[in-house]
């Protein structure tokens, strides 16, 4: 068995309030869960209007599927004019891995 996550440090363009935020995270969100079939959630800058925080999770037999995953959702979110992605933090670990 096979974890990957990864983690996106966003800066959202044109937001002025955490409403305005919302409307932007919780649909990318959605997104990332319906199309790429991983955990996804807000993880961080909570309080921050223009920045956000978002994390996937994916479990698979293979690692192959998690780097593809992984891969995808990146390129998904880099290229969402919504949002300037600044960084990213990729972790994968195997089923023995502490």
């Amino acid at each position: 068995m096979w974890t990957g996550s990864l983690e996106f440090d966003l800066l959202l363009a044109d937001v002025h309030s955490l409403k305005q935020k919302r409307s932007v995270v919780r649909p990318l969100v959605a997104e990332l869960h319906r199309r790429f079939a991983v955990s996804a959630a807000e993880s961080g800058h909570l309080g921050l209007h223009r920045r956000a925080a978002v994390g996937i999770a994916v479990v698979a037999a293979d690692r192959a599927h998690v780097v593809e995953a992984l891969d995808a959702a990146e390129r998904m979110v880099a290229g969402r004019p919504e949002v300037q992605l600044l960084s990213t933090r990729r972790r994968i670990l195997a089923g023995e891995d502490e």
